[in-house]
């Protein structure tokens, strides 16, 4: 079994054209960065179900459950099908279990180095104050696709990730899980983001959590509608845009990191 594995601000994937075997264990397997190449989770990659697609992904997190989508991957998706030769095509739709996802991918010298991507309309909820076993936060819960419980507070920097983050995350008011996102506004009007994902645990990157970031922020009034937001993650930098509708678009690099193969066994 060939592999290649990609990174979207240090949120990286293997990634695997078609479909595997028990791909949930699978994942579990190859994301333990002690007994396997280590990864986010792994990303299959395939022709679509439906008509009006180009391609198809579906999205396995470190501890095996499925994701619905992940922003960071998809723009690694674009850049796998370009330039293995799977597609001439600048701009893709992108099959997932949220939906149809557009790409507009920027190349250099016949690579893929940035892609734009059509994250669909953002959903921000009433706040809400969570009780978590002696303390409290509250968070504005966010839909683009997957969950997302937004959290805006002074310094992002300082939040005791791997200790707030599971408890967010597993939370009552969030049934099927949620991903958590720590936020600070910046004196620039940029913002300094950092989360624990959903199955995964705390990532360098998540291009969801910055577009559900955003989304709140412009929702809250601490960012502008249709401004070009810079997000700030441990990995890098994401730009954001969204719309008056709440249409969010996402703007970042994809990058090759190596490929290589494993036993099926």
């Amino acid at each position: 079994m060939k592999f290649t594995k990609m990174q979207g601000l240090g949120n990286d994937y293997l990634y695997f054209w078609g479909e595997v075997k028990d791909p949930e264990a699978l994942s579990r397997r190859l994301s333990d960065r002690h007994f396997g190449p280590g990864s986010d989770g792994i990303i299959l990659i395939s022709p679509p179900t439906r008509h009006d697609a180009d391609f198809r992904m579906r999205i396995f997190n470190a501890d095996g459950s499925e994701a619905k989508m992940c922003g960071n991957g998809i723009r690694c998706v674009g850049k796998y099908v370009y330039d293995k030769g799977f597609t001439d095509k600048t701009d893709l739709r992108i099959e997932t279990l949220s939906g149809i996802r557009t790409l507009s991918m920027e190349i250099r010298c016949g690579k893929v180095r940035r892609v734009t991507v059509g994250m669909g309309r953002a959903a921000v909820g009433e706040a809400m104050t969570l009780d978590l076993g002696g303390e409290s936060v509250t968070v504005l819960p966010v839909d683009v696709g997957n969950p997302h419980a937004v959290c805006f507070i002074p310094d992002a920097e300082a939040v005791p990730l791997a200790v707030i983050g599971p408890k967010i995350e597993t939370h009552p008011a969030f049934p099927g899980g949620v991903n958590a996102e720590f936020v600070s506004r910046l004196p620039d009007g940029s913002l300094r983001m950092r989360v624990w994902e959903r199955g995964s645990g705390i990532t360098m990157a998540c291009g969801t959590g910055a577009c559900a970031s955003a989304s709140a922020a412009v929702q809250t009034g601490l960012c502008r509608v249709g401004d070009v937001i810079p997000v700030h993650l441990d990995g890098g930098t994401l730009e954001i845009t969204v719309s008056p509708e709440g249409e969010v678009t996402m703007t970042g690099p994809a990058e090759f990191v190596y490929e290589g193969e494993i036993s099926d066994d």
